[in-house]
């Protein structure tokens, strides 16, 4: 059986993951979904300094003190941003690498160079607040409860530079899944999804909202398996 290690995106937590993770523990898989520190159920940590540093370490000690190896490694939304930092780090432990929607930086690049903060969604000048569920095509049933789970998120984690030494191109498998239904080409993550094609990376395009492990966890879990 495999491993897999889900990493959430902005102002979301572990909780996002339940549909997928349910579906593959099923299968006798062991799944590893950890909250961010400063969101979620860890929103007591919420703190100016939290940065996707954090985050990044955040997931690394997960995979160091579990003594994961040949992990499925799967970052969505701003995920893609931790875990590309993740991977960097460790490459040889990581089996297959799969963003979900998800921002792939580049060295030195940071999220908000992909996606601006407006002045309107601070508090205080560093809590971001989250973008409403309807914003991202969230499927009807899940939005009152999407926009209720939601916290606020530090800004410093999408201000932050990515540090990348090169060590994401050592992973032979990588994959990018492209959620077409609710902003098609306008979509921040199109560029990405083009850029994958171009890297020779597998892609997928599913047709649903950018919380896509919501919106259809059937196709997300097969996508995962696929990744194998």
């Amino acid at each position: 059986m495999a491993t897999f290690v889900l990493v959430h995106g902005a102002w979301h937590g572990s909780w996002c993951w339940k549909r997928v993770r349910s579906a593959l523990q099923k299968l006798g898989h062991e799944v590893f979904t950890p909250t961010l520190t400063g969101v979620g159920e860890r929103s007591h940590l919420l703190a100016p300094d939290v940065d996707l540093q954090t985050h990044t370490l955040d997931v690394l000690n997960l995979i160091e003190w579990e003594e994961l190896t040949q992990l499925v490694l799967c970052g969505h939304s701003y995920g893609g941003m931790v875990v590309t930092g993740v991977a960097d780090r460790i490459p040889e432990r990581i089996r297959s690498l799969v963003y979900l929607d998800a921002f792939v930086p580049e060295h030195d690049q940071a999220l908000v160079q992909f996606a601006p903060i407006a002045d309107e969604q601070l508090i205080d000048g560093w809590q971001c607040k989250p973008i409403p569920a309807e914003a991202f095509g969230v499927n009807l049933a899940d939005r009152a409860w999407v926009d209720r789970q939601c916290t606020v998120q530090p800004l410093a984690c999408f201000s932050q530079p990515a540090q990348l030494s090169g060590g994401v191109a050592r992973i032979a498998r990588v994959t990018y899944a492209f959620a077409s239904g609710w902003a098609a080409d306008q979509s921040p993550f199109y560029p990405f999804y083009q850029q994958a094609k171009a890297r020779g990376w597998a892609t997928r395009d599913l047709d649903c909202g950018h919380d896509a492990m919501l919106d259809r966890p059937e196709a997300v879990t097969a996508l995962l398996l696929s990744s194998l």
